[in-house]
């Protein structure tokens, strides 16, 4: 098959992983989040899950990836051929991901060209859920928006273009571009929020501490929650981009520079966010708090619905902000969406034996067409829904199960930190199992019961029972059941599943 040493740099592969991991829940979910645990107290935990799981946690695929020189199913199913079955299922979730993720960009991109004339008026709230998505009751999907359907269309066609160009060509020129845009047009936002009139009052209550929450399980737990979403882990994109790196790459050094610089990204966020909100408090003459309540400063409803609001209030050109703030969150969508589709592209290729531009074709083409069902009036509400679910109940579940695999029943984490030692100028050591082992585990283990009885008690967002079900549950387990069925499918003859570091390897095998 084909030679798998694709990146072109170090700092190629570097920038596609960052991509991966600054995506567009990064500006929105850390925020609102770290206000909602303790402020500047939310720090200490953070960077604790951060060293404890997020970084061991990457250092671990990045290990899988570039040892076993395959995509998710290949490189689970090179350490157990049982095992197989986990990778199938992350590239499932990371499926998912991408049909809905799609359409994000498509709003960012028609924001952006509604900031020119700020076409939101004075109720963006009212503007994004009646003009803009003609939004149905949960349960009815109504007719396609072409206000959403055109910009969608674009949006696979750029991904699908890139992703048709090879890794080279096309996933580290992409990054190569919109990595740095983003920075710079980000780095322009944030500077241009602090100087509005109020920010200083938003980032009080953003980095001042709450010391009595640091002893609060539940700010422990939503730490590790943030690092673990954050880093995009547990969905098959960190196996696959390291099984692309030449064989003699630092991998610990590359996991430790990609989760420090999304750290540094959702904190810069987090500067810009809370300045835009304090400038917004200042403006109504209250405290950020009572906006907070007001308004919210999390999810989808803070970039179409608040910050149209804060845009439309900035002195000078508030429409060249909204420009650069939607565009911002287009390069961001952007970088994410290609490697999320790479993952399945590449899987596909491998297990059907099928070239590149078929899998382009195959896989991206059904998830397009998916994608269209969150193009319709009644998208928001199924968008809300699967990508609760399929968080909560594929990434974090997935990872679960991927830890206690590799640590527990494979008893791989030895194998593993040889492997990264033998490459790396940072050496692991015990340290980094015991975090795989014992912390990761407790932690995502008491994170999905906690999850699971905040379902049971009461059904999410008060959505109909039988919708949560369709497309929550449904969604979630069928990644799961589809993921076993793809595990069942014979590779093709030739697949070498032998490991390619050992002595009898003949390189070419693979």
């Amino acid at each position: 098959m084909e030679n798998r040493s694709q990146w072109g740099t170090r700092v190629g592969f570097l920038l596609a992983a960052m991509g991966s991991a600054i995506g567009l829940g990064n500006i929105w979910r850390f925020p609102a989040t770290a206000y909602e645990s303790g402020g500047g107290a939310f720090i200490v935990p953070y960077l604790f899950a951060l060293l404890t799981a997020g970084i061991p946690l990457l250092i671990m695929e990045y290990t899988i990836g570039h040892r076993y020189r395959g995509s998710a199913p290949k490189s689970f199913a090179t350490i157990n051929k049982k095992m197989e079955w986990i990778g199938w299922w992350q590239v499932l979730v990371a499926f998912v991901i991408s049909t809905y993720y799609a359409v994000i960009i498509a709003w960012a991109l028609m924001y952006a060209y509604y900031s020119i004339g700020l076409s939101w008026g004075s109720d963006p709230t009212a503007f994004f859920v009646g003009d803009f998505l003609n939004l149905a009751d949960p349960g009815q999907l109504g007719g396609l928006v072409p206000k959403v359907l055109i910009p969608l269309v674009i949006v696979w066609a750029i991904v699908l273009g890139t992703l048709s160009r090879g890794v080279k060509k096309g996933i580290e020129v992409a990054n190569k571009i919109f990595i740095p845009a983003l920075v710079v047009l980000f780095l322009i936002i944030v500077v241009r929020a602090v100087t509005l009139p109020g920010a200083m009052n938003g980032l009080n209550s953003f980095f001042e501490p709450d010391w009595s929450r640091i002893l609060d399980a539940e700010v422990w737990i939503a730490a590790y929650g943030q690092i673990f979403f954050s880093l995009s882990i547990a969905f098959a994109i960190m196996v696959t981009y390291a099984s692309y790196l030449p064989r003699k790459s630092d991998i610990t050094n590359n996991a430790f520079i990609t989760g420090f610089a999304n750290s540094s990204f959702e904190i810069l966020a987090g500067i810009g966010v809370f300045s835009a909100v304090g400038f917004m408090a200042f403006q109504y003459d209250t405290t950020v708090a009572g906006l907070a309540a007001e308004k919210g400063v999390g999810g989808i409803g803070l970039a179409f619905m608040v910050f149209p609001e804060i845009i439309s209030q900035i002195p000078g050109i508030p429409g060249l902000f909204g420009v650069l703030f939607f565009a911002s969150l287009v390069l961001a969508g952007f970088s994410s969406l290609i490697s999320i589709s790479e993952t399945y592209v590449a899987a596909v290729s491998e297990k059907f034996n099928i070239s590149r531009q078929k899998s382009v074709i195959f896989g991206g083409g059904i998830a397009a067409i998916l994608s269209l069902l969150y193009a319709t009036k009644g998208g928001l509400n199924i968008l809300d829904t699967v990508d609760h679910f399929i968080n909560s109940y594929g990434v974090a579940l997935a990872g679960l199960v991927e830890v206690v695999a590799v640590a527990w029943f494979a008893k791989e984490l030895k194998a593993l930190q040889e492997h990264a030692n033998s490459s790396s100028d940072v050496m692991l050591a015990g340290w980094w199992r015991f975090c795989l082992g014992v912390i990761t585990p407790i932690v995502l283990g008491f994170q999905m019961v906690q999850n699971l009885t905040g379902e049971l008690a009461e059904p999410y967002a008060g959505y109909p029972a039988d919708f949560l079900i369709y497309f929550g549950w449904v969604v979630a387990f069928a990644a799961i059941l589809i993921g076993f069925a793809f595990s069942m499918k014979k590779w093709p003859q030739g697949t070498a599943f032998e490991d390619p570091t050992k002595p009898n390897h003949k390189e070419g095998s693979l």
